[in-house]
């Protein structure tokens, strides 16, 4: 058995939550973001496909949701970073008996908005939504999705029939969305007692009809904290923008290798910027040429860059999963996106430059970043901070000096000549000598 590790995390770090196949980790750094601790492997052996920070209410609180082949999918969570967990069985997230439905697996855990620090969200498989308004002590099942006419024509994905979205918007406590696969968005505006789809423009490629009104099978939606009407969304085929809160999608396809992929995450400080992975097609999941490329949008999906500063570009046939990409709060963002091949890659400068964060894991399956408490006040270390300032110091202090050498050289190259003068004295006055010393020898 793996020795397991704890990560010291305090106030003013970034926090990494990396759920993989075979276990759970949770990794620390402060503002630089360059090196990591790393504690875990947490419940060794199995599958967690969702975890979660709660910081609010003075709250220091890691939710995961290890899955058994034995035991099924329970819920746990730690308040000291993973050094204690609580017993899988005390979070009941069950479906009702009348139902006669078993959770397969828990696919998200989201905690609510600020101003509902007791309200968390739960996604699971077969698709439905969970709620819990009191921390998570409880858990009930939202019947208002799960009644939905539409369920029974639901068709799974090839990961099964799963919700594994669930997005808030963040100026109206009654308006939210989910996804599933394979049934598109649905959308409420009264918290949850009623929906509607909201697949207005997404295609089907694999259906008859290309734009049905349910039956696409989205694989992800990222939602812009600086703007909450603004959404992007990863679709088995297809990249989407919607500027209405799923109300309606257009495509920003525009200059990717594929528009086949997984995880999208959107910027956390610019509306305009977003993230994508993209893969070679549904029968060949993994990243196109052999190169690990994330692509970023600046412009809303006008177009898309690639960035390959530090990632492999060659022999790299890597898969990146619907919940293994992520960014945190700070500015500049960090971006963070995990490997199939079990690699966690990280980005501090949104995206420009990459390093491995940790390598050698089980295949990654959900990676989740976080400041704890205030972003504005994630520590950096002293000589991260010194250095950068201390270069800036000294090439001030070189542009400053360069006038005064090139003055100071002037007068050294004119004295330098001073030297081929002085054997001409000596000469003429060995040559006078003799006159004046001639008397004394008559």
């Amino acid at each position: 058995m793996a020795q397991v590790r704890h990560a010291s995390v305090r106030d003013g770090d970034v926090l990494l939550l990396v759920g993989t196949m075979k276990g759970a980790f949770v990794l620390r750094s402060n503002g630089a973001r360059q090196k990591w601790d790393v504690g875990g492997p947490y419940f060794p052996g199995m599958a967690v496909y969702a975890m979660a920070y709660d910081g609010r209410a003075g709250r220091r609180r890691v939710w995961a949701s290890p899955s058994s082949e034995f035991w099924g999918t329970a819920l746990a969570h730690s308040d000291d970073f993973g050094r204690n967990w609580t017993e899988p069985d005390r979070h009941a997230v069950t479906f009702p008996e009348a139902t006669g439905a078993t959770i397969a697996r828990i696919w998200q855990i989201l905690p609510g908005r600020d101003d509902a620090p007791d309200t968390m969200y739960a996604g699971v498989q077969p698709a439905a939504l969970f709620e819990s308004h009191d921390g998570g002590a409880t858990w009930a099942l939202n019947d208002g999705l799960w009644n939905h006419e539409h369920r029974p024509r639901w068709q799974p994905g090839a990961g099964g029939l799963c919700l594994h979205t669930i997005v808030q918007n963040a100026s109206d406590p009654q308006r939210m969305l989910i996804a599933v696969s394979a049934a598109g968005v649905y959308r409420t505006e009264d918290g949850g007692r009623t929906w509607e789809t909201g697949n207005k423009g997404i295609r089907a490629e694999f259906m008859p009809d290309k734009y049905p009104e349910f039956g696409q099978c989205v694989h992800k939606i990222a939602t812009s904290p600086a703007e909450p009407e603004r959404l992007y969304l990863q679709n088995h085929w297809g990249l989407y923008r919607s500027d209405d809160f799923g109300g309606s999608w257009r495509d920003i396809a525009n200059g990717v290798p594929s528009d086949f992929g997984f995880p999208i995450v959107a910027h956390p400080h610019d509306p305009d910027t977003a993230y994508i992975v993209p893969l070679e097609s549904d029968q060949f999941r993994c990243t196109p040429e052999g190169k690990l490329r994330v692509y970023r949008t600046r412009n809303g999906g006008g177009r898309w860059e690639a960035l390959t500063g530090g990632l492999p570009q060659a022999n790299a046939l890597e898969t990146v999963l619907r919940d293994a990409m992520s960014a945190d709060p700070l500015n500049p963002a960090g971006i963070y996106f995990g490997t199939r091949s079990g690699s966690v890659w990280g980005s501090a400068d949104g995206g420009s430059q990459w390093l491995e964060v940790l390598g050698g894991l089980p295949p990654v399956v959900c990676v989740k970043a976080y400041a704890v408490g205030d972003p504005a006040k994630v520590r950096t270390s002293k000589g991260a901070a010194a250095r950068p300032a201390a270069k800036k110091a000294a090439k001030g202090k070189k542009a400053a000096k360069k006038p005064k050498r090139k003055a100071a050289k002037k007068p050294k190259r004119k004295a330098a000549k001073r030297p081929a003068r002085r054997p001409a004295r000596k000469a003429a006055r060995r040559k006078a000598a003799p006159k004046r010393r001639q008397p004394k020898k008559k």
